[in-house]
């Protein structure tokens, strides 16, 4: 625990650092970065060669820097329709159903429409304001971290055992209950108004749990406990973007698509 708190505390800084004084390009980088090492770490819960996974990742790069560059908006709305899509319709099915493919080629589709999109909104929420996307995120940790603590102290009821056994519906609620009063808090400083700005932080915690199962489901049919082991006491990078990969989507379109 003292390991992965370290490494949370370290990781939060250098976002937050990066959030507010890398230029537009710099943050595009980064961000850049972190999805191909996303990417890899994916082709490897595919079971892609060592060379397919750097192609993998390097066209998700790229179809990243097409969204955020392209001068025809209409492309990155539907990125973010489509993952809306998938996250309220398709991975829920995903997760009731759990298949089992004979090939990667579905895995890897499933991995463009939950990687691109979310990478691409941490660009364009950020051009919104640093401040949004910042609160954004924070309500998203302030859900896993609630979920963790009360789950352990008060879980009795499984959410999803054959998924993920450490989640319990009492840790969600506790999720819920957290993000709810962190809304109350910041819908002031945020200038938003109280019931909607609630209403929308708790619909992106909701669809973060699912994108944290989806992961989880993703690692249980490879076989593996984490994605990688890039940072010490979390695993991968998917391991600690999880929750994120879903709820920034629909974030991009309540901000950026939904707004005129």
């Amino acid at each position: 625990m003292k390991t992965r708190l370290l490494t949370a505390i370290a990781l939060i800084a250098l976002v937050v650092a990066a959030l507010y004084f890398l230029p537009r390009p710099g943050w595009l980088a980064l961000t850049a970065l972190m999805l191909a090492q996303a990417g890899w770490e994916w082709g490897g819960l595919a079971r892609l060669s060592r060379v397919a996974r750097a192609c993998y990742a390097a066209l998700l790069v790229a179809a990243q820097i097409v969204l955020v560059y392209s001068p025809e908006t209409t492309y990155d709305r539907w990125a973010y329709y489509g993952a809306a899509v998938f996250w309220i319709v398709l991975a829920p099915l995903w997760l009731w159903r759990r298949p089992a493919f004979n090939s990667a080629g579905v895995p890897l589709a499933a991995g463009v429409i939950v990687l691109v999109p979310a990478f691409a909104a941490l660009v364009s929420l950020r051009d919104l304001g640093p401040t949004l996307l910042l609160a954004v995120m924070v309500a998203i940790w302030i859900s896993d971290t609630a979920g963790l603590l009360v789950g352990r102290r008060f879980g009795r009821r499984k959410l999803a055992p054959e998924i993920s056994p450490g989640k319990t519906w009492e840790g969600v609620y506790g999720a819920l209950t957290a993000v709810a009063l962190y809304a109350l808090a910041t819908a002031l400083f945020m200038g938003a108004h109280l019931l909607p700005w609630t209403v929308l932080l708790l619909v992106l915690a909701v669809a973060g749990v699912i994108g944290d199962l989806f992961e989880s489901q993703m690692k249980r049919a490879a076989g593996v406990k984490d994605s990688g082991e890039m940072l010490p006491g979390h695993g991968g990078v998917l391991d600690r973007i999880d929750a994120l990969t879903a709820a920034l989507p629909l974030a991009a379109l309540a901000f950026t698509v939904a707004t005129p």
